[in-house]
């Protein structure tokens, strides 16, 4: 059996709160029997205070940008010491070997190996203003099976979610700093429009692909932004095991992973049934593909 914990909690640019509340969460994962805790996007350095036409660029904002660090700087090992032997995925702002270039970043650790890392690939509402795009997703080989990582925004895409499952995938991991709408917000945020859609790509991504889903997100304000929390752990099936909903907290579920993949597989089994000879507009530029912006009156 394996226990997966995905968390809803605030961070901000303090990294030493950052420190000590990691410290928190991982104590209680231990305390819970957690092998895989799924800490949220930026959660070194906190996210950005604002989106849109309004986000924060490098040139422009009056505020403080995330922090910029290097994946084999003091600030990693720092988490690899207080991980130990449990297996971390954690987001943060990365520092590239450029010394200039920043991307919107996740790593999975533990206190001996960090195993892979991820630059956000699909930027919404102004987020290139503030970070690069990366290029490729990953799937790498953990104590607890073969693990993807993603960021936010990437969720909307199934495309995102496909690649990793073809790539082994046993577990997928969205680390989030995913923010109610920004217009005509829900009085109950748990009713508003962005975290039904929070909730739904979840369910839909891992019952697209079979894959066991941990989506952890930050919880509370940071800047202009209200976060919808809303951590959980979604088995193939599409069903919640555990969540947050808009709390602070941390969802936890024990499960079978291979167990369950041979029964969620053993009669319709997504990745097989799959037509790649019909998907050729899936993977085509728009020009190619005769996607066209719709016309405005």
């Amino acid at each position: 059996m394996t226990t997966l914990a995905a968390v809803s909690a605030n961070f901000t640019r303090d990294l030493d709160q950052n420190f000590a509340l990691i410290a928190s969460l991982v104590a209680e994962a231990r305390s819970r029997g957690v092998d895989l805790l799924a800490l949220p996007e930026a959660a070194l350095g906190g996210y950005l205070s604002s989106l849109g036409n309004h986000g924060d660029t490098i040139r422009t904002t009056t505020r403080s940008l995330p922090p910029a660090l290097r994946l084999d700087g003091p600030e990693l090992a720092r988490v690899q010491e207080l991980a130990g032997d449990l297996l971390v995925a954690i987001g943060f702002c990365e520092l590239a070997d450029d010394g200039r270039t920043r991307y919107n970043a996740a790593a999975l650790l533990d206190g001996s190996t960090i195993y892979g890392s991820y630059r956000k690939v699909h930027q919404p509402l102004g987020e290139g203003m503030s970070y690069s795009a990366g290029s490729s997703y990953g799937v790498f080989d953990t104590p607890v099976g073969r693990v993807g990582l993603q960021i936010c925004y990437d969720k909307a895409f199934p495309e995102a979610a496909r690649v990793m499952a073809l790539q082994g995938a046993q577990v997928i991991v969205s680390l989030s700093a995913w923010p109610a709408a920004r217009t005509a917000t829900a009085e109950n945020l748990q009713e508003d429009r962005w975290t039904y859609r929070f909730n739904l790509f979840d369910s839909a991504r891992a019952l697209d692909n079979q894959v066991f889903w941990v989506a952890s997100n930050q919880s509370g304000t940071f800047g202009s932004l209200r976060y919808v929390g809303n951590a959980k752990i979604v088995d193939p099936g599409g069903n919640v095991l555990a969540t947050t909903l808009l709390d602070s907290g941390m969802a936890v579920a024990e499960v079978d992973i291979d167990a369950t993949f041979r029964t969620m597989r053993a009669g319709m089994f997504h990745l097989r049934d799959r037509r790649p000879d019909v998907y050729g507009a899936v993977a085509a530029t728009d020009a190619d593909a005769g996607w066209r912006e719709p016309a405005h009156a």
